[in-house]
């Protein structure tokens, strides 16, 4: 018996890929989380994880306002089998090489999709306002926020 290769497209978000109240943690160990999740809800391979790593330690992802956005170097292109991000939110905060960074969303981009996804999040969470309410905000309303940035 054979059996046929899914082509059911993923979306971007998922609800189960968003992680409130989480505690404070180091920096690689985010990492390590956020991509975990895109790994287990089928986004990319374990290899990106590693990519994600290997990103930072050449260019930080925090971009302020209490925003870091983790994702693969170039060359991990070929781990990622469908654009997807993944949210932790860190109400008390977490070290991001000396910011307190609350909102981590790791990417996961195919084609230049990981350039559109950074630009759009970069825009809904342009002020530390608009932060703050996300940090404070139930898993629903989150998803509502970041479904659509891709």
């Amino acid at each position: 018996m054979f059996f046929k290769k899914s082509t059911k497209k993923l979306p971007l978000l998922l609800k189960e890929n968003i992680r409130t109240n989480c505690k404070r943690m180091q920096k690689n160990d985010v990492i390590r989380a956020v991509g975990q999740i895109l790994v287990d809800s089928g986004y990319v391979k374990p290899d990106y994880v590693d990519a994600m790593i290997e990103r930072e330690k050449t260019f930080a992802t925090n971009i302020g306002n209490g925003i870091a956005l983790p994702h693969g170097v170039e060359e991990a292109k070929k781990e990622i089998k469908a654009s997807g991000i993944a949210v932790m939110i860190f109400p008390d905060g977490t070290d991001w090489d000396g910011e307190d960074v609350k909102l981590v969303i790791g990417i996961a981009g195919t084609g230049d999709d990981h350039l559109a996804i950074l630009s759009n999040i970069a825009i809904k969470m342009s002020t530390p306002e608009a932060v703050d309410q996300l940090v404070e905000s139930s898993v629903d309303e989150i998803y509502d926020t970041l479904k659509g940035v891709e």
